[in-house]
């Protein structure tokens, strides 16, 4: 069972960028597809970015051409660049397999985009 750690939230202004990092328990993890999810107050967690094995990316409409996520298998990461940063995207981003089954969900990151 693979266990996540992400970081890298915070608060930032609309128009600013954000990296967000997640490490995984268990080198097993690059067997499978990763993405990164949020959730909004009141929302219910949506996918924002998914990346699989062989690197093929997909990502919500909401955030296309502003994120990009990518993964580093030697060093059991994913990422997530968040540039153009809206306040829509306040939420807690979470990092988990980008297929079910889901691992157990960490924490999380807050990330709050505000003036």
């Amino acid at each position: 069972q693979v266990q996540f750690v992400e970081s890298g939230g915070g608060l930032v202004q609309p128009g600013g960028s954000l990296k967000l990092s997640c490490a995984a328990s268990a080198s097993i993890f690059s067997f499978f597809a990763m993405g990164w999810y949020r959730q909004a107050p009141g929302k219910q967690r949506e996918s924002v970015a998914t990346i699989t094995t062989a690197g093929t990316t997909n990502y919500a409409d909401s955030v296309k051409g502003r994120f990009t996520i990518s993964r580093d298998n030697a060093k059991n990461m994913v990422y997530l660049q968040m540039n153009s940063l809206k306040p829509e995207d306040t939420a807690v981003y979470y990092c988990n397999r980008g297929i079910r089954p889901y691992d157990y969900w960490g924490q999380g990151t807050q990330v709050t985009v505000s003036s």
